[in-house]
């Protein structure tokens, strides 16, 4: 039996209009010959409402109860969703998220689920009724009410299509929403972006992460692990939306699907730490254990036995962060700064893993654009620049004493950013109709030289494996580790940091027929960037020799070096950025080892990392037994 899992927003619930609306299509998904559970955030702005109240009474107010202050919005919700369903003629009833056992863990405020009980919403559907779940909340292992965050009506609603396809069920989720489904960026912004009808499970997962504000990381990370078919669609039209679904064929015949945005991030820079084992693993370790989730990381390569490591967070985790790291960088003689306000820029697709060229246009066009870049870092699906920016402009509708509107502020940030995401967009033509975005177009002929076979290719056996071992549903899901011994490493030191070098480089090294992989940016000191890229073996020669030619145009000042003896580790699965474990895991593993690490690639399904290769076999077999996989 097919069962329908409908989650509608805070704004599409707004008012009784809306709930009657969002009534409506459960009850036409059920004449359809569904069963049917719809998940309700709380409506319109009932969150921000509470919160202000709590306010109102104390600046600081405990975890604990602000769960159980924020559960009473979904509970309305719930209620009147049931009464609209009623009022059309059809069975229906509510229930709180700890009513049908969604157990968390204990962290308040942001809890991960660790399992469902889908007996109540099973009785209610067979027995003919529209089950409605409030979304967004649980019960922790304690009994108390717990919040689970950030797109939390979301990953309610996809955990619940999760755990029904576990108990045999055929499942949809359809996530309606005030959008048509996903765009390729932000139509606010590249007002030519194209609606996609589909995008793959990893690419949907980058995209989120990278500031596409469709659906939280989160749900697509269970809808991954499940194999669970999303669509999300627009509350307001019975209008298809966007499918988001296990990569097909024709996804990889295009390198870039979509590319995003992100101003909510600030980048550090951790100067003059120790070249050796275990520095990597000290920071980010810290970082975790105090639930920092760590973006962008740039590691430079160690020279006079000192290395700088630049990274990303949240901004709204910027003091936390500053004053986790404060013990460690006195200890190790370092020095961490901030390096103002950032934007960072991304663009995503299944095809990078078939096909090269994708960093020399994306680097084109931004030099075209004036734009100068100031980290990169890459993963097998993604590549992500940070472009500085400058303090917002004051203006004319700002008030003396009062604080910024947001809507004003948000006009006004990202200045950089936002120019060059109209570039990249431009292009790789994104606004052009192709495969899973609008008119079938034809997928050869597209400038891109294909790759050979990848090195790194998750298969279904080992995310059956790896679902097989979780202790609960949201754990992190790590389905494999892969080693490349046939890569070494180019590095570029005192690069100036200007427009357009980046560029130069990589259309270089790609006139030469010479595939790159790994490519890390760090800003090493003022005006200077060391950059870093791997390439395979038997193409080092050629790769040195075609940067050293055009570096020297650039600047007879740098200095460009090869390494031979490398190798690349990978860590593949779900969730790798969300869960701040992750790194602390790998890391620890090969400090204990005392195998150094050189580069480091973050995104959201794959960490990669090059250490010796002498060492290669001896550190994937400790990561192997670190996860788990032995």
């Amino acid at each position: 039996m097919r069962v329908v899992v409908q989650k509608f927003g805070g704004s599409s619930l707004k008012d009784a209009e809306r709930v009657m609306e969002a009534a409506r299509k459960a009850v036409r998904a059920k004449h359809a010959g569904s069963r049917v559970v719809v998940v309700v955030s709380a409506q319109g702005s009932t969150t921000d409402d509470l919160i202000a109240k709590a306010a109102e009474i104390t600046a600081a107010p405990s975890a604990r109860e602000m769960d159980m202050l924020l559960a009473t919005g979904e509970q309305v919700s719930i209620a009147l969703t049931a009464m609209a369903i009623q009022e059309l003629g059809e069975r229906a009833v509510s229930f709180t998220g700890p009513q049908v056992g969604i157990v968390t863990d204990t962290t308040h405020r942001k809890a991960r689920i660790k399992s469902i009980d889908t007996r109540r919403l099973v009785e209610a559907v067979e027995a003919g009724s529209i089950a409605v779940l409030a979304g967004f909340q649980g019960v922790d292992e304690l009994g108390d009410i717990s919040t689970l965050g950030r797109g939390g009506s979301d990953t309610t609603a996809v955990a619940v299509a999760a755990a029904l396809k576990l108990a045999g069920y055929e499942v949809a989720c359809e996530i309606f929403t005030d959008v048509d489904g996903v765009y390729t960026t932000d139509p606010r912004v590249v007002p030519d972006a194209r609606k996609m009808d589909a995008i793959s499970y990893d690419e949907m997962l980058e995209m989120a992460s990278m500031g596409a504000g469709v659906m939280h990381s989160r749900s697509i990370e269970f809808a991954k692990k499940y194999d669970v078919p999303l669509m999300v669609r627009n509350s307001r039209s019975d209008a298809v939306g966007t499918w988001i679904v296990p990569e097909a064929p024709w996804m990889t015949e295009f390198p870039v699907c979509g590319c995003a945005l992100a101003h909510d991030e600030a980048r550090l820079v951790l100067d003059g730490v120790p070249d050796r084992p275990g520095v990597s693993h000290r920071v980010f370790a810290a970082l975790a254990g105090a639930s920092v989730a760590v973006d962008m990381i740039a590691q430079s390569v160690g020279t006079g036995g000192k290395a700088a490591i630049g990274f990303t967070v949240l901004n709204a985790d910027l003091e936390k962060t500053k004053k986790t790291l404060a013990p460690i960088v006195a200890d190790l003689g370092a020095t961490l700064s901030e390096t103002g306000k950032v934007s960072k820029v991304s663009v995503v697709g299944a095809g990078m893993r078939t096909l090269s060229g994708v960093a020399e246009k994306m680097f084109r066009a931004l030099a075209a654009e004036g734009v100068n870049v100031k980290m990169i870092t890459t993963g097998d699906i993604k590549i992500s620049v940070l472009v500085e920016e400058d303090a917002e402009p004051p203006s004319s509708e700002d008030v003396p004493g009062e604080p910024v509107k947001k809507a004003h502020l948000e006009a006004r940030r990202a200045v950089r950013g936002r120019k060059a995401l109209r570039a990249v967009h431009a292009a790789f033509g994104l606004a052009n109709p192709r495969k899973g975005a609008g008119v079938p177009a034809d997928g050869t002929g597209n400038g891109f030289t294909p790759r050979p076979t990848p090195a790194v290719v998750p298969g279904a056996a080992d995310r059956e494996a790896a679902i097989a071992r979780l202790g609960g549903m949201e754990d992190v899901l790590v389905s494999g580790v892969h080693l490349d011994a046939a890569q070494s490493r180019v590095t570029v030191h005192d690069l100036p940091d200007t427009p357009g070098n980046c560029s130069r480089v990589f259309t270089a090294v790609a006139t030469g027929g010479i595939l790159v992989d790994m490519i890390v940016q760090n800003l090493t000191g003022p005006g200077r960037a060391e950059l870093s890229f791997t390439v395979p073996r038997a193409d080092l020669p050629r790769a040195l020799q075609q940067t050293k030619d055009v570096v020297c145009g650039i600047d007879a000042g740098c200095r460009v070096a090869g390494d031979a003896d490398v190798a690349v580790l990978y860590v593949l699965g779900v969730g790798m950025r969300t869960h701040t474990g992750v790194a602390r895991t790998m890391f620890g593993a090969l400090a204990a080892r005392g195998i150094n690490i050189a580069m480091i690639n973050t995104s959201e399904v794959c960490v990669g990392v090059v250490v010796e290769r002498a060492r290669g076999e001896e550190a994937l077999g400790c990561l192997r037994q670190a996860f788990k996989l032995a």
